[in-house]
Formats: C-alpha cells, structure tokens, sequence
C-alpha cells in the first residue's frame, strides 16, 4: 500500500471504530506520519486459526481491538447458524487484561444480535472454567478472551465448539471465511438481552474438582503460591480448601489482578525469573512446594527444594509424567501427549496397561482423544479430569498435585524421590528446549528450509537415524510444520515454528540408563548429552 493508501485505509477505520481509546491512539499515528507502524496495521489482517486470535491490543484490521473482535464475533454466529448449532446458548468468559471485559460485551451483544443464546460470566474467570461450562450448560460453542501469557499489550480470542474441545481444521478455515464475508460493522445488529452466569457455574466447577481427592487422602502439605497478576488465585484458594487442603500462601505483589504485569517481563511461569516471588515465599515460609498459574489459570507450574537447600521448577514433562504414573495406575482409557512432550509417558502408559496415543501440538487435539483420561504437553498443561473438562486446565491440576505431594509427605518422601523412582523404573529421561525469539518472522521459515536443504546427519554425539517431515502429516498425524529427528540412543528433537508467539522452538530428549541406582551419575550424563545436542542445534538454525 502507498502512503496515501495507508492514510485512506486508517481514516475509514476511524470511521467505524467504536472505541474511543484505538481512535485516539490512530489519530496520534497519522498526526506523527508514522507510516511504518500503519502498514503494520493495515496491509493484512489478524488470521483467524485453531488459537483463534492473538495480537497487540490497538486499531487496525492486524490488531486487536473493537472491530475485529465484533467481526470474529458476527463471523462465529454465522458458522453456528449455517451448521445448524443453535439449539444451546455461546458461553462467553475473559480474563483481567486490558479490554477483555469489552471484547467480551460485545461479542455476547453481536450473538443475542444473531439470534443465538448468550450467556456471559460476570466477571474475570480462568480459562478452563469455559471449558468446563461448555458441557455443564449443554452449548453450543464458547468463547474466551485471554491472551494467557503472552505480553501485557496482547489479548485475543479463543474458540471452543460444543463438544467442549478447542477448534481444529476445518473449523478454524471455515470460521476465517465467515468472518471475511462480514460487511460494514454499522449494518451488524446487536442485542443487550445476554444472560449471565457467576456462582453457579463456579460452584458446579468446584464441587467437581474437590471430588477428585479421595475423603481418606493425606492433606498436610505446606504451599507457596502465586496467580501471576492473573485470574486464577480466588478459584485456586476455593478448589483447594473445597478438597480439604490448606489454603496455600499467596505471594502479595502478584496475588491481584493487574494487566500490566508489573513484576514479571512475560507472565509465562517458564519464563526465566517468571516465579522468583514464588520461590522467595516458599524459601520464608519453609513450604513444601510452591506452585503457580499462568494469568488465565489454564497451566500449572511446580517448584520443589532441592538437596543444597534451594529450588527449582520441574520441568512439564517430569510433572507429567509424575501426574502419569499417579493417575494411570488403575486407569481404564487412553494417556496421550503432544508429539514434542516426553516419551516417557508412553512407557508408564503401557506399564499400566494403559492405551497411549501422540498429538500434535495444542490442547486442541490432545482434548478430542476419545476416552482420554489424563493428557499433556511439555508447556505446563495438563489434563487431569477429562470427562469435565476437555482442556489443560491449571486449577484442577494444582489440586491433583497437592494430593499426590501430600500423599508422598505422609510416606516421608518427596516429589524429587518420586521422580528418582521413575528414573530407575523407565530410565533417567530428560528434556529441554532451546527457543529463539525472533522480530523478523521470516527468519523462522529460512531456518527450517535450510534444515530441510541440507538435512542433518548428527547433533552432538547422536547420529541422526530418521528425519521425519511433519508437513508431510502421516496415518496418525494430520499435517503441521515442523520436523522430528530421531537420534541414536533413545534420543529425540523436535523443531517447529510456535503457533502463538515469534519463536522457533526445538525440543530434546536424551534417555539415559541408570545404572546401580546411581540417578545423580546419570542426570549429570543427562545434562551434558542435552548440552551438546543444543550446541549442534544452534548452529544448524544460524538464527
């Protein structure tokens, strides 16, 4: 677009535009004549996929804002109505950040505009909340505005149909197309005649999760906690008092609401440094672990002491797989993770005599496994109750963890001895991840034609045994860029572009043997073998 293209295109917006604050943000932008930033907004729009939508909170068709919330609106309504989904209202949650409240206004008012059913939740709620409500209230659809632990100046816009699970393809496509053929927003009616929900769908999801924990199970168990700035402390507190435990500490400089999160540089709990208060608090109060959300509650991260009298965060795949053995024992149905989360799953799985299945990536496909009964992925989400909710769910998972850390301090041990215990039963495996963040997104799409041009023969001290194209999809995988290498030993990397955020993320695993109960000896062969392997992978990105 040319410069006087631009200016015409921002006029019209401000045309249209109902918000007073992204009218005023575009006016300053075109009295400054910063025509870099408007061809950002401008030529394109924010892509409509299975995470829905996701960008900076601004004007223009390639940010969030009014506009192109009430247009994905108008465009889901008419999905609904073409496929005949009418018959039960759209949910409609949000969390804390900025705008949330609004986007999720108006997407109530532009379904009752429709002629569909709405309910909206009263106020900032977790994410697996909607999930959960999905099938207590019988709809046909929900929506949550959250940006979960992106950046503060983000939100965006999640899409869940009626069988509780998040969209996958065709959908996504199929809601995309909807939404382009939306006309002028001034012909779009709405409605003001929404239902709301609060307590009820609250106690409901509540009760549900306190039944997880057995009446006779182990409860003393001393916890620090921390919600991030997010929505998830006044539902974690009542889910854990509500199955019978303490109410854990909460860290005070991030236990309200603020969407700026003031203390952190990303609310993301693997962020390096995300849950330092956390660890402080745990470190004052002598607890046992300390446990967090992310700001829509929808992941759960863990710390334990460590032997020199410090803490560390478990990884989501050693959580997960302590959740696995924990929940699968006695399990009849399915364990499943996502392809780039630890094979270890797979091995207690089938220990159990538990069916084991691989997704891709996302929630959205590991919740829509038939007869799932605990599934995750190495980001920190976890399925621990499937039959309600068809999602990671942070809330519920937190509560499992208490009961299965109390469990193990009423048999004097820890969470650290449990995970030595699977070290020695399955072999010492572990993961690790080497991310790069990148401003140019095209930086990612030449990495990966460059490891495909010149495939790779080693990484570190593995050879590299079979390169899997996972664009090519296969008979139990549907398409998806990214490539797995199988390596020498047991060894495993994944490479694949984020679907959220502007990173190219790789994953490792190493499985190493342990060898007369000696599990330091092979953490150490453990760390320096994943080192090595990063080291090679690195080059070969040359990002």
């Amino acid at each position: 677009m040319t410069d006087d293209d631009l200016k015409a295109a921002a006029e019209a917006w401000l045309s249209g535009d109902p918000d007073p604050d992204t009218r005023a943000e575009l006016r300053q932008l075109l009295a400054d004549g910063d025509t870099t930033e408007l061809a950002d907004r401008f030529d394109g729009t924010l892509e409509f996929g299975t995470a829905g939508l996701r960008g900076a909170v601004a004007a223009g068709p390639n940010r969030m804002n009014r506009v192109v919330v009430i247009r994905a609106a108008a465009g889901l309504a008419a999905y609904l109505k073409a496929k005949g989904l009418t018959d039960g209202p759209v949910l409609i949650g949000y969390d804390a950040r900025h705008k949330s409240d609004v986007f999720a206004q108006d997407t109530a008012a532009v379904m009752r505009g429709a002629g569909l059913d709405a309910v909206l939740i009263d106020r900032p709620t977790p994410t697996p909340v909607i999930a959960f409500g999905i099938n207590h209230l019988r709809a046909v659809a929900g929506v949550v505005v959250t940006a979960s632990h992106n950046p503060p100046q983000d939100n965006g816009y999640k899409v869940y149909l009626g069988d509780g699970s998040q969209i996958v393809p065709p959908a996504d496509a199929e809601i995309a197309a909807a939404i382009a053929a939306i006309g002028p927003l001034a012909e779009l009616p709405r409605g003001e005649d929404w239902q709301t929900t609060g307590d009820d769908l609250l106690d409901a999801y509540l009760d549900r999760i306190a039944q997880l924990v057995p009446a006779d199970a182990p409860r003393d168990l001393n916890v620090a906690y921390t919600p991030l700035h997010g929505v998830g402390r006044t539902l974690a507190e009542a889910a854990v008092a509500r199955a019978g435990f303490a109410v854990p500490q909460v860290v005070a400089a991030q236990a309200d609401p603020d969407p700026d999160f003031p203390t952190v540089s990303f609310p993301n709990p693997e962020e390096p440094g995300a849950i330092d208060l956390a660890l402080d608090l745990a470190r004052e109060i002598d607890a046992d672990i300390a446990v967090a959300n992310d700001p829509d509650a929808d992941r759960c991260a863990v710390a334990i002491p460590t032997a020199d009298g410090g803490w560390r965060m478990l990884r989501g795949d050693e959580l997960g797989s302590l959740l696995g053995e924990f929940l699968l024992q006695n399990a009849d149905g399915v364990a499943a993770c996502s392809i780039v989360s630890s094979s270890l799953l797979g091995k207690i799985a089938q220990a159990h005599g538990v069916r084991y299945v691989e997704t891709l990536t996302g929630f959205k496909w590991i919740g829509r496994v038939p007869d799932l009964v605990f599934g995750y992925e190495e980001a920190l989400g976890y399925c621990v109750d499937p039959a309600a909710v068809k999602d990671k769910d942070g809330v519920s998972t937190l509560v499992r963890v208490l009961q299965l850390a109390a469990g193990a301090k009423a048999a004097g041990r820890t969470l650290q001895d449990l995970l030595d215990d699977l070290a020695i039963k399955y072999g010492l495996h572990a993961t690790d991840q080497l991310s790069v963040r990148v401003e140019d997104l095209s930086l990612i799409a030449q990495a990966m034609e460059r490891l495909r041009g010149t495939p790779l023969e080693s990484l570190g001290d593995h050879t590299v045994e079979r390169i899997d194209d996972l664009s090519e999809g296969s008979e139990t995988l549907p398409p998806t860029d990214g490539l797995r290498y199988t390596l020498s030993d047991g060894a495993r990397v994944v490479v694949r572009p984020s679907g959220t955020e502007p990173k190219l993320k790789c994953y490792l695993e190493v499985v190493v043997p342990v060898s007369g109960g000696d599990v330091s000896a092979a953490r150490s062969r453990a760390v320096n073998d994943l080192s090595g392997i990063k080291q090679a992978l690195s080059t070969a990105l040359g990002i």
